[in-house]
């Protein structure tokens, strides 16, 4: 699947096309039914599925110092949409340009002219625009005096729970990563380049890949059952844990994944680490010998976890 930019004209292959619209970060079940209906919608005329996102988000550019709150990446977003039958992404880069723009500017500046669409799906939540301008009511009259249809796609529920990237990361930070997965149809996942730490877990049988969390949310400190895809393909087991390792001086905050029956070097390489269930919360131990005991405990439960489901 092809990264286009939403600040300049997109490639004629693409112009013409159905255009889901929103953040859709976490690309939970709402966002793919926006998602899901525009693709439909695009196979039936026989035009382009495009879905357009916003990064960063506009909540990190109008409070720059909020917490990390992010549920995927770009890179994540992207593999979602592709699997979801877009055919390209569109990246709004959302700066001090684009938050300038009032309603009418967006639309015609970067719907009409970069992108040419013939029709956009949003959800009903949707604004955009300068100071939040526009609306689905403002979005359908602009498309209707310039010859694009609007169709908004309603809230999603699973079962009696509403489903929103607030709800998830509320879930996620209480140690629910279950209750996330539910709602995003997949676990949350953390992708990131494994680095170089002190190399203490070697010397105590615990080899671990370390990855810094960026701009993901942080869910519940603690230690997790997880899955994790390596950059060939491989998906193996093991356990993580996520925190500031208060054992060790000084903290520092980090995920931290111990892969089960694996001894070989991914220093450089991205990994994915999905969190499966939350086993318990970070504590301090008195010296290494009682922190191996716990971690011995940890992944005898990662491994029945991960074994059962």
């Amino acid at each position: 699947m092809e990264r286009l930019d939403g600040g300049a004209p997109v490639p004629a292959r693409y112009r013409g096309g159905i255009v889901a619209l929103g953040n859709f970060d976490g690309f939970h079940l709402g966002h793919q039914a926006v998602i899901g209906r525009a693709v439909a919608h695009a196979r039936t005329l026989g035009v382009p599925a495009l879905v357009a996102t916003f990064d960063p988000h506009p909540v990190r550019y109008f409070k720059p110092d909020v917490p990390p709150f992010r549920l995927t990446t770009l890179d994540q977003r992207q593999r979602l949409f592709a699997a979801a039958g877009a055919d390209a992404m569109v990246v709004f880069g959302f700066d001090a340009a684009l938050a300038g723009l009032t309603a009418q500017a967006f639309v015609d500046e970067r719907l009409i002219a970069n992108l040419g669409v013939a029709g956009v799906v949003t959800g009903e939540d949707f604004t955009f625009g300068k100071a939040r301008g526009g609306n689905v009511a403002v979005l359908a009259a602009l498309g209707a005096a310039n010859g694009f249809a609007c169709e908004t796609v309603g809230a999603v529920t699973a079962g009696d729970e509403a489903v929103s990237s607030s709800r998830i990361r509320d879930l996620l930070q209480a140690g629910d990563p279950a209750g996330a997965a539910r709602l995003l149809t997949r676990p949350f996942a953390i992708e990131g380049r494994v680095q170089h730490g002190d190399k203490v877990g070697r010397t105590i049988g615990y080899p671990t890949a370390n990855i810094d969390m960026g701009s993901y949310l942080r869910p519940a400190y603690g230690i997790y059952a997880v899955r994790a895809r390596l950059a060939d393909g491989r998906v193996l087991a093991g356990a993580a844990n996520i925190g500031v390792r208060p054992t060790f001086d000084p903290p520092k905050e980090l995920l931290e994944v111990f892969l089960f029956d694996f001894a070989e070097d991914l220093y450089g390489q991205v990994i994915e680490v999905a969190l499966i269930a939350y086993l318990r919360p970070e504590a301090k131990f008195d010296g290494l010998e009682a922190l191996v005991v716990q971690m011995d405990a940890d992944c005898v439960a990662a491994r029945a976890v991960l074994a059962a489901g």
